[in-house]
């Protein structure tokens, strides 16, 4: 049997209820990680970590808002306090909201800055509280293609993804000078329920799967400590990329 390379490893990722970061998180066990599941609704989480407790894996349930600060600090704790270092964060996590710039309003670009830009922030900033201690660590951001690439009715999604890669770059200039790696991965068109949302017009059936991000995940936690990628867009093999 092949070892498992995150074997002793404790992981937490956002978002762990549903799509990519569901799939991210059943890898990651898979792999020997002891994920933290984190995600808004509970009873999705649940189910990511029964999931991954039917396959023998290691996985706790954690509900939290990624809105709310008091509620970042509370799963930063618990990982402190139960599985110690933290050696793996995957900021997944995230709300889209669409609509043209001018009929689209304040508070929905609001809920967008907060979750997907200042919640990120945050929990990378509290990942490193733990990690620098220690000197040693990985954070990876899930953006979208979205996040260097322009496209109708996603001024302010598309906002808040450049933001999350801009944010991650500095990081990892950052970051390097405590040997913790920092990375963004910037989907394409992936069968998810936001794709769906935010384009209807797409055949799902000819979208990647929430597994295919997982696997870039895996790839990026693969690598030597000689290396480190900073950015990586990974898209659909079409004629015309998402």
């Amino acid at each position: 049997m092949e070892q498992q390379f995150l074997k002793g490893k404790t992981a937490i990722v956002t978002g762990a209820g549903r799509g990519i970061g569901r799939a991210i998180a059943i890898a990651l066990a898979d792999q020997g990680a002891c994920v933290v599941a984190a995600a808004r609704t509970e009873s999705e989480v649940m189910e990511t970590t029964k999931t991954i407790l039917n396959k023998g894996g290691n996985a706790t349930p954690f509900p939290f808002d990624l809105q709310e600060e008091e509620s970042i600090h509370a799963l930063f704790t618990y990982v402190k306090k139960s599985s110690g270092p933290l050696d793996i964060l995957i900021n997944n996590a995230g709300i889209g909201r669409y609509g043209l710039i001018h009929e689209f309003s304040s508070q929905d670009l609001q809920d967008l800055l907060d979750i997907n830009v200042r919640g990120t922030y945050i929990c990378c900033r509290e990942a490193m509280k733990m990690m620098v201690p220690v000197q040693s660590g990985t954070i990876i951001n899930i953006a979208s293609v979205v996040g260097f690439k322009g496209y109708p009715n996603q001024s302010a999604y598309t906002a808040s993804k450049h933001a999350i890669v801009g944010m991650t770059k500095s990081l990892a200039v950052e970051a390097q000078n405590h040997h913790i790696r920092a990375s963004v991965i910037n989907p394409g068109g992936t069968d998810t329920e936001l794709v769906a949302a935010a384009r209807p017009d797409l055949d799902r059936s000819a979208l990647m799967q929430p597994e295919d991000v997982a696997k870039t995940v895996l790839f990026l936690l693969s690598l030597s400590d000689r290396c480190a990628i900073d950015e990586i867009y990974i898209r659909r093999r079409s004629s015309k990329p998402f």
